[in-house]
């Protein structure tokens, strides 16, 4: 990719300003929205692109809940907001406008659920974590939601939304998230899968 003169300028400036304010990143693109910058891991090597914003607010207000890898890539506009454990590996790719949130506004399942009398911002906030394992690339617009998994080397198609886990090596797409591929080391391709996959992940 060719950059203009005009964007060689922004970029080093961007350069300069990520190597005061974040030394580990390889590059942060400014505007660069932190909430609780104390409770975020940033890791090694992270590249962003314009716009991210990046939320962690811990119940005891004092833990680190949002953790990043090794080399992480996120592009413009992702939102990641964490309360409980957000856990991003090596090496992840996330493309633009993607949201990842390990908490919800209320509870709406099992015991004690929130009616929908009461204001949604004055229900008790729930949370289960998530983790993203090495090498996975999420796609634009993906949602990722509280208490899932993403396994190793695994790809989110775009503009899915992620409600259960998926396991290593596997493609996920749709509303909700569903494996339809799932890699084959002694073929060495992509292969389609049957619902038994999906059936199991219930």
């Amino acid at each position: 990719m060719k950059y203009t003169f005009v964007q060689i300028i922004k970029l080093g400036i961007n350069v300069i300003r990520t190597k005061f304010l974040f030394s580990k990143a390889r590059i942060i693109r400014f505007p660069f929205d932190v909430r609780g910058r104390r409770f975020i891991d940033l890791g090694r090597g992270l590249t962003t692109g314009v716009g991210c914003r990046l939320e962690a607010y811990p119940a005891d207000k004092k833990s680190t809940v949002l953790y990043f890898g090794s080399n992480v890539e996120i592009n413009d506009y992702v939102h990641i907001a964490a309360r409980q454990s957000i856990t991003i590996g090596n090496e992840v790719l996330i493309a633009s406008r993607v949201f990842i949130s390990d908490l919800n506004h209320g509870n709406y399942k099992g015991l004690n659920q929130d009616s929908p009398l009461s204001t949604p911002k004055s229900r008790n906030l729930s949370t289960l974590p998530i983790q993203i394992k090495d090498n996975v690339w999420i796609g634009e617009g993906v949602c990722v939601m509280a208490g899932v998994t993403i396994g190793f080397g695994s790809v989110i198609g775009a503009l899915s939304v992620v409600t259960k886990d998926i396991p290593d090596y596997c493609i996920a797409v749709g509303s909700p998230a569903r494996v339809v591929k799932r890699y084959d080391f002694n073929k060495g391709e992509w292969m389609k899968v049957n619902e038994k996959i999906n059936n199991k992940n219930q």
